[in-house]
């Protein structure tokens, strides 16, 4: 019996979502470590619910066999603080600075808040400032203008369209360095491939030291902030078969405490709640069985890759449709979620890919492309059309060099000419 036909026929959940879990669907679209916040909501006003966090108990029992690749902080403390402690994220952070004096006027709030909407994981801006601003019914220059205002916000150099335009940024916060190295610094850093033609200056040394102090990308301290991810599914081959696995042993523990009461009118009180905390449970077990449902349709569908050969295209619909509900629905679902396997820690998400040509996916191309780029020499970066040849010759197809460079982008890497520059000054 085929693989694929096996795993179906383990596949015992109901096919839609019950009204159970429709009803507490905030539950289903919570991530592990955000369940037992979203419990804690139902629980505040009902007395029948006893919540015991799991957290700390399961952290004690298994720090010496962690899961691979997940990171470990370098304490046991430091590990519950990171779980217990959100920190802010860009984003947050970023609009708690949007305030007088800099964003004086209803419109500049309004511009600036558009703008980090705009702004990637790493920093950069990443949209058209005539769209935007056409959007937002105003000029490119009005828009622009707020956009600069962005150099003297945290992080620094954040809001910035490219590394020179960021470097130029993280320099207006410079207020301590003099004049003449200023103005050397705006030379190099707006021609950083020919920085090597300054060194002639008696201030080339201190000029390239204050540039070596910047950071690029601009949001680094976010990108590199190892978060601990705790996988909602556990792949694993057993005497060579594959099973999926809940890994449930980081949910809440929910029981329901018996009150008894005498008022008729507190009777019919408890009546209710009792019901809500007997649903809570209900959906709890739910969200268990769908995700489960969902990691046995991924493992059906992406077969090769848990053993070992290349992620296939797989559509949300292919999952939606067996749901009976919305590509939408499903998305939201498995949003914050993750999947373990022999092959590390992944987002549920990105086994979600689009076909590229027969059984391509645009993902092996993208995983391609970055591994190629990580190992390309570094006097002479690959350009797009370079790259495009290499995939056609690897994968035996067709595309678009636009295709490439918009790839390229979504992994945050960028142009050849980009990438030289940041080599030839070795950050």
């Amino acid at each position: 019996m085929a693989q694929g036909a096996k795993l179906r026929q383990n596949i015992t959940v109901k096919t839609k979502l019950s009204t159970t879990l429709k009803s507490w669907l905030p539950i289903l679209q919570s991530s592990v470590l955000e369940m037992e916040q979203t419990i804690s909501e139902y629980a505040k006003e009902n007395p029948y619910i006893n919540i015991q966090s799991t957290i700390v108990e399961d952290f004690s029992s298994k720090l010496k066999k962690p899961y691979p690749n997940t990171p470990l902080k370098n304490s046991m403390s430091e590990k519950i603080e990171s779980m217990s402690i959100q920190e802010k994220s860009l984003y947050e952070i970023l609009n708690e600075q949007i305030v007088p004096p800099l964003f004086p006027t209803e419109i500049s709030v309004r511009i600036a808040q558009d703008i980090i909407d705009n702004i990637n994981e790493e920093g950069y801006f990443e949209a058209q400032e005539s769209k935007q601003a056409n959007d937002l019914g105003i000029s490119v220059e009005q828009y622009n203008k707020i956009r600069q205002r962005f150099a003297y916000l945290e992080p620094k150099g954040v809001g910035a369209k490219d590394v020179i335009e960021s470097f130029l940024f993280q320099l207006e916060e410079e207020q301590e360095i003099e004049d003449c190295i200023y103005e050397l610094c705006v030379k190099i850093i707006t021609d950083l491939s020919n920085h090597k033609k300054y060194s002639s200056n008696a201030h080339y040394a201190e000029a390239m030291k204050v540039i070596h102090t910047f950071k690029n990308p601009p949001a680094l301290a976010f990108t590199q902030q190892e978060a601990f991810v705790i996988p909602d599914v556990l792949v694993q081959q057993i005497d060579g078969e594959i099973q999926v696995m809940i890994n449930d042993d980081y949910y809440p523990s929910v029981s329901i405490d018996m009150i008894t009461m005498k008022s008729p009118d507190a009777k019919q009180y408890l009546k209710v709640k009792l019901k809500e905390a007997r649903d809570l449970i209900d959906a709890l077990d739910m969200r268990k069985q769908t995700i489960r449902k969902i990691g046995l349709m991924i493992v059906e569908y992406q077969y090769d890759f848990f053993m070992g050969g290349e992620m296939k295209p797989m559509r949300l619909k292919d999952i939606a449709d067996e749901f009976g509900h919305s590509p939408s629905t499903i998305s939201r679902a498995i949003s914050n979620k993750y999947l373990e396997c022999s092959r590390g820690i992944l987002p549920i998400k990105s086994f979600f890919t689009t076909a590229i040509d027969g059984d391509t996916s645009n993902a092996s191309i993208k995983d391609f492309i970055g591994e190629i780029i990580k190992n390309e020499n570094h006097k002479k970066p690959l350009s797009d059309v370079k790259i495009l040849q290499m995939i056609e010759e690897k994968f035996q197809l067709k595309m678009v060099r636009r295709t490439i460079t918009k790839y390229r982008k979504q992994l945050n890497i960028g142009s050849s000419s980009e990438r030289k520059k940041l080599y030839e000054i070795s950050l």
